[in-house]
């Protein structure tokens, strides 16, 4: 970035990070479980995204955290000390929503202070808090403007300026980059992840797994309401711990298969309509078990010679950094296949015929069939 849209060296001064414990949180409305038996143990300073489908959860649990929703079952605990008694303006707990949430009839200067008064902090206190959070984001010079007045990015920017006024032990972001410009969006992005490094755990909620895998120290993957696995975004993609993190988190093509020989934490399979691969055992298996061949399409290569897979290209696209190619298999199922793209290269013309296999022996993950 040339330039900082927050007033960086500041920004310490105003979260006092504290870990955050959800203890086998459950959530129902009537027979319908949101959350399900979720426990996760962040740290203070970390930054945590919840990534999962529509539905899954993760606003639910974001609402527990800021006590919005009072959970059906399990505790929330912040430093050490359960929450759960406390309303709303008592939590160290800062919210931004996903618009933003601004009073359209108050001015940026009322808007952040408003989380101040609703905790009772004495007028002169609030006039100071708001000039600091103000000079924080680099809107001073709006403070009378009302929220119409602005872009989206200044929305956003006072929407935190509101957040951060009360000093919170948590930050969280639902979706908050939704509205925003791809330019814009990357550079908040950036700003969110200098404040987590300055001090403050944040939580982030997000639909937009770029997003989630770039900026979190950790991603929580939900489905259903149930964790499907938390752990370091880098792990989540690699070493996904279920079928459906494999295929919801990046691209994945599922081929089914037979087991055919296992070897310590490796697996050789048959697949459906001939051929073999091996893979990665993500659970254990037996000889002779149905399974799913997951392999992302970065994780193939063509091969020249007899190796591989056959296949006939039926359309290439150019993306950028990438080469695309969909290939058809002799089975009659279609799979992608990505290449890093130098410079000047073409995609294969429809018809080539083709070979394909894994980029190493445990880049596939073999998934039992539950």
């Amino acid at each position: 970035m040339a330039y900082s849209l927050l007033n960086f060296s500041a920004i310490q001064d105003f979260m006092q990070s504290q870990p955050l414990t959800i203890d086998a949180v459950t959530h129902r409305y009537g027979a319908t479980a949101a959350v399900d038996g979720v426990t996760l143990e962040m740290k203070a300073g970390e930054l945590v995204a919840l990534l999962g489908p529509s539905g899954c959860g993760k606003t639910t649990l974001l609402r527990i955290i800021a006590g919005f929703i009072r959970q059906t079952e399990g505790r929330v605990i912040v430093g050490g000390e359960v929450i759960d008694p406390l309303p709303p303006h008592r939590r160290t707990v800062g919210i931004v929503f996903q618009n933003y949430a601004l009073f359209p009839h108050m001015s940026v200067a009322e808007n952040v202070a408003y989380g101040l008064a609703a905790r009772g902090a004495p007028r002169a206190e609030q006039q100071e808090r708001v000039r600091e959070m103000l000079d924080l984001v680099k809107l001073s010079a709006m403070a009378d403007r009302l929220p119409r007045q602005l872009s989206g990015g200044q929305q956003q920017r006072v929407a935190l300026a509101r957040a951060l006024a009360v000093r919170p032990s948590i930050l969280l972001l639902d979706e908050p980059f939704a509205a925003l410009d791809k330019n814009l969006r990357l550079d908040m992005q950036i700003e969110i992840k200098r404040i987590q490094r300055a001090a403050g755990t944040t939580v982030i909620v997000t639909h937009d797994q770029e997003e989630a895998l770039s900026m979190a120290d950790r991603v929580a993957v939900l489905n259903e309401g149930r964790l499907e696995q938390f752990d370091a975004a880098t792990r989540v993609y690699d070493e996904p711990g279920s079928f459906f993190v494999n295929t919801f988190v990046g691209s994945a093509n599922v081929l089914p298969c037979e087991v055919a020989t296992v070897s310590n934490s490796l697996a050789t399979v048959r697949l459906d309509g001939g051929g073999t691969m091996t893979g990665k055992l993500a659970a254990p298996l037996g000889v002779g078990s149905r399974a799913r061949l997951c392999v992302r399409p970065e994780h193939l290569r063509f091969v020249d010679g007899d190796d591989g897979l056959p296949g006939l290209v039926e359309i290439g696209l150019p993306m950028g950094a990438s080469l695309i190619h969909e290939v058809r298999l002799a089975t009659g199922q279609a799979i992608k296949v990505a290449q890093a793209r130098q410079a000047g290269a073409q995609p294969l013309p429809p018809g080539s015929t083709v070979r394909l296999t894994p980029i190493s022996p445990d880049a596939p993950r073999l998934h039992p069939i539950s």
